[in-house]
């Protein structure tokens, strides 16, 4: 799919080098093509790399994306230049009189905090709150997933005995919702978390419904009946090394952490880790954007634009 990017967004470099087709403002311009709308809401520190990951797991379908990213303004990103938020970044009083036909919520390393002591959990809230009226489907992810079960639902996070790191094998509870479609009946997904939700809370909440589950990791995907708010557990968007990278970052801070499970061939860090969720992360994405946004978004032709639901 073309996706539709800021001109010198430093992603585009970086997928146009892998045959992905990205699609700049200025080239957009000359077509007349209504593009889905897509905000991604990027709590990651290390920005640019989440962006990334992101947009290329977005390019797998023939649709047109117009991609806009979303920055708090109660935490201010430490790990990325301040041109570049500048440049490519909009506040949420920037587009908040603007509909969306999809949103993304990243997951953020503040998930050993309450909610509520989360600096930007006053602005989240009000975010998700908005989205319910202004964006026809989000997709939580990660530590995401939790604070929007939690502020959607009132569900509660545990706190692990260790953290939960490596790619773990998954399997569905029901294989007919068309955001499985394609998958095998066991497919792998990498987490990196200090916290769990727990089937027991979720069961509770006829809303919801548990729809992906792992024997080691935990509950993965939860949807809302109507589709338009999905919870993922892992992270289905990470590149090969990124385990790598952040097992090695916890060992240069000291943290003694342990070895990736499944994800070093025989657990050794000196080998190149096996990429096993690949086709996995294409799939979930892909069909999120193309049965849950793009074939049920109301639309009126006329004016190009999404309409809310009363």
């Amino acid at each position: 799919m073309p996706i539709k990017i800021d001109d010198d967004l430093p992603a585009r470099s970086v997928l146009e080098n892998e045959h992905i087709f990205v699609m700049t403002q200025t080239r957009a311009l000359s077509q007349d093509i209504h593009p889905l709308k897509i905000v991604i809401l990027n709590l990651m520190p290390l920005k640019i790399e989440t962006e990334t990951q992101i947009l290329r797991r977005l390019s797998n379908t023939p649709l047109q994306l117009e991609i806009t990213l979303l920055k708090t303004t109660t935490h201010n990103a430490v790990h990325v230049p301040g041109d570049h938020m500048l440049s490519f970044y909009q506040t949420f009083d920037e587009i908040k009189s603007e509909n969306f036909d999809g949103m993304i919520i990243t997951g953020a390393p503040v998930e050993l905090m309450e909610y509520e002591e989360v600096e930007y959990w006053e602005e989240l809230c009000r975010i998700m709150k908005w989205s319910r009226e202004h964006v026809h489907s989000t997709f939580h992810i990660c530590w995401g997933a939790q604070a929007g079960l939690y502020y959607h639902y009132g569900i509660p996070k545990y706190i692990l005995k260790e953290k939960l790191s490596g790619v773990y094998r998954h399997h569905l509870i029901d294989n007919r919702p068309r955001l499985f479609r394609g998958f095998d009946d066991v497919f792998y997904v990498p987490h990196s978390r200090n916290t769990e939700v727990r089937a027991e809370d979720i069961s509770k909440v006829p809303d919801l419904r548990i729809m992906a589950v792992s024997e080691e990791a935990g509950v993965y995907v939860v949807g809302s009946r109507d589709n338009s708010q999905f919870f993922v557990m892992g992270h289905s968007e990470y590149d090969k090394d990124t385990l790598k990278r952040e097992y090695l970052r916890d060992q240069k801070r000291g943290l003694n952490p342990h070895i990736p499970q499944h994800y070093f061939p025989d657990d050794d860090p000196a080998r190149e880790p096996v990429m096993t969720w690949a086709a996995h992360s294409e799939w979930i994405f892909s069909n999120w954007i193309n049965y849950y946004v793009y074939q049920t978004t109301p639309y009126e032709l006329k004016n190009g634009v999404f309409i809310p639901a009363d």
